[in-house]
């Protein structure tokens, strides 16, 4: 498909989704954020998609926030709407998909962008990253997940001082606080995420997605994340794939993982 905000690439296993708005440091408006479901989509549809990659275009950005100028004026029913609508859209539907989602954080990850980074299973970033949640300066709070990732992801105190404070953090400290994997120079973020995207491709598709599920389940209210495991880990045992995995173990050679 042709996207006017972003580019979607596929190259040996893995699709690379990249935020194209330069000029506007890669912000999220509307329609970059329904370009995001529509290759998101697509990629987790993909047979041969083993690892989606997202990034921001340039050397300055992720994603720098949201497009503030389409809700300025919005009314408390437009704000819960959009909120919704997001939600729906792109950030839990990142966060729920079976294909594992690598965010490579190159420059300013803010508001929207860090929140589109913590929607994804795991995030590296580039030595020069800047992340933060900056909505409290502008007299309103995440609404797109961002109150409930980020302290999933570095712990509620800290959540709540960089909430609170509405201020950036660098890539060693997001590193410090567990928000980022690895920090390495820009020229080698991609190559890091491509080299880790090789790595999960080696192993079951299927047991990936049953386990990318079973630990979204310990954040979901009202589910019992042991049970989902039980039940993922037995549906494991209906596979092909688990059956060339075992197989392949106990004749002492690498599997062949027909993704089934």
């Amino acid at each position: 498909m042709n996207y006017d905000n972003i580019l979607s690439e596929y190259s040996n296993g893995i699709t690379t989704i990249t935020i194209n708005r330069p000029k506007k440091l890669n912000a999220l408006n509307k329609a970059t954020i329904q370009e995001l479901h529509e290759a998101f989509d697509a990629a987790n549809t993909d047979a041969d998609t083993k690892v989606i990659i997202v990034t921001g275009s340039g050397e300055k950005a992720f994603v720098a926030g949201a497009d503030i100028s389409e809700f300025a004026d919005f009314s408390v029913e437009e704000g819960g709407a959009l909120a919704a609508q997001g939600h729906k859209l792109l950030f839990d539907f990142v966060a729920n998909l079976s294909t594992p989602v690598i965010a490579a954080v190159n420059g300013f990850a803010l508001g929207g962008g860090l929140e589109l980074a913590m929607a994804a299973h795991f995030r590296v970033a580039s030595a020069n990253a800047k992340m933060g949640l900056p909505e409290v300066s502008l007299g309103v709070i995440p609404g797109y997940g961002g109150t409930q990732r980020l302290p999933q992801l570095v712990g509620k105190g800290r959540a709540m001082e960089m909430v609170m404070t509405a201020g950036m953090i660098d890539a060693e400290t997001a590193l410090n606080y567990g928000l980022v994997n690895h920090v390495v120079p820009q020229d080698e973020l991609l190559p890091l995420a491509e080299k880790i995207a090789s790595k999960i491709m080696r192993n079951s598709s299927v047991a990936i997605a049953e386990a990318i599920n079973a630990i979204n389940a310990n954040y979901e209210a009202g589910v019992n994340g042991f049970e989902v495991e039980i039940e993922a880990f037995g549906n494991c045992f209906g596979t092909e794939d688990f059956v060339e995995g075992t197989t392949a173990f106990l004749e002492k050679r690498k599997a062949d993982f027909p993704g089934k």
